[in-house]
């Protein structure tokens, strides 16, 4: 977590600077400059992995509410999907964003939790800065699995659109291109704002690395299958508090990842066939956009009542991510450097240079999974 830390902020501060520079998302500026099968194949893979990541979502948080309060997971699955889905397409886009901002805080329960168990801190430290490193099969498909959700192709679309829909529905806002004297600002907000973030972000992930490895590992809990599974496996081992804590952390968590999610497949599919697209839209302005959504989200449902297992599902969906990931790292890094995609704004030479070590560092972990499957 620590080495992706610098590799996941530089990608997603390339992703927030094309749609800030351009006014359109990464899909929209690949359709533009890019073979439309390249846009195809990318495009149908974050698909495949985002839906099966929201069906193993909404799993999740019908196992953590079945325990917090007992009755049917089905049930509470197709509520959580339902209003998730309600809220992204027919809530105010500023009050959605507020909504989603404030939902972040659900993440530090996942910190609550790593600091009510017993943790052996002096080692921790160390094998945060020396990890133990291997090269057999599943070391390294797990390492792809990682890297696959946190340097992940649904990130760079989402935050990418994200910032077009921001400048489009501000009326003093305007895409660099047009308004280069705005640059300084909004490059520096953008900075800040993804560094921190993702800083946070994976120390939320870090500490539950943590939990796991001190209260599940440790005791010899190593084939979880479901949510509920981790967290009835903390309840003895780590105590109540740490119990609920982590089952709340779940619901909170789904709350947020889950329309981020679908929305970032339905702005990538939009843009890449050119449907009108944007949550600050209302749903007749653009109802292929918001169909989408929907459709994706009863998909989600769907996944909860098939003989899948959630916990594998939503770990090879992170594997899907880091293989899309590297050839769509390719054509930002390469987009980014074209002038007639970014005008005066292509790369700083520090940036450039950190996002091509990023894209590397993914397709040899990537190339090692195959390289150990043959």
């Amino acid at each position: 977590m620590l080495f992706s830390w610098p590799l996941m902020g530089a990608i997603q501060e390339i992703s927030a600077r094309i749609g800030r520079v351009t006014g359109q998302g990464i899909a929209a500026n690949i359709r533009d400059h890019y073979p439309r099968p390249l846009l195809r194949g990318m495009v149908a893979l974050l698909l495949l992995a985002n839906t099966i990541n929201l069906g193993a979502d909404l799993g999740a948080m019908g196992d953590a509410l079945r325990l917090l309060i007992g009755g049917p997971r089905g049930v509470y699955v197709v509520g959580f999907a339902i209003g998730c889905a309600s809220l992204e397409i027919f809530l105010q886009y500023a009050r959605y964003v507020r909504l989603l901002k404030w939902l972040t805080l659900s993440l530090f329960a996942y910190v609550a939790t790593v600091l009510v168990i017993e943790v052996p801190w002096v080692e921790v430290a160390y094998r945060v800065l020396v990890p133990t490193l291997s090269f057999n099969e599943d070391y390294i498909v797990v390492i792809v699995g990682v890297l696959g959700t946190t340097i992940s192709p649904y990130l760079f679309f989402w935050q990418a659109s994200e910032e077009a829909e921001d400048e489009r529905i501000d009326p003093n806002a305007k895409p660099l291109l047009e308004t280069p004297e705005a640059a300084r600002g909004e490059v520096r907000r953008i900075e800040v704002d993804t560094y921190v973030g993702i800083g946070l972000s994976n120390l939320v992930g870090l500490c539950i690395i943590i939990t796991t490895a001190a209260a599940l590992n440790a005791h010899g809990v190593t084939d979880v299958q479901t949510s509920e599974e981790a967290a009835r496996a903390l309840r003895p081992i780590a105590g109540e508090a740490a119990f609920l804590i982590f089952a709340c952390g779940i619901i909170g968590t789904g709350l947020l990842a889950i329309p981020v999610l679908a929305g970032s497949g339905a702005y990538a599919l939009a843009e890449a066939v050119g449907w009108t697209a944007g949550l600050g839209r209302q749903p007749r302005e653009a109802p292929a956009f918001y169909a989408t959504i929907a459709i994706g989200t009863l998909i989600g449902i769907a996944i909860n009542f098939v003989d899948i297992d959630p916990i594998k599902a939503l770990f090879w969906s992170a594997v899907i991510n880091g293989v899309v990931a590297v050839p769509l790292m390719v054509v930002m890094m390469l987009m980014t450097a074209r002038q007639d995609v970014m005008g005066p704004f292509t790369l700083p030479r520090p940036l450039r240079m950190l996002g091509w070590f990023s894209t590397i560092a993914m397709a040899l972990a990537v190339a090692g999974m195959f390289a150990t499957w043959t």
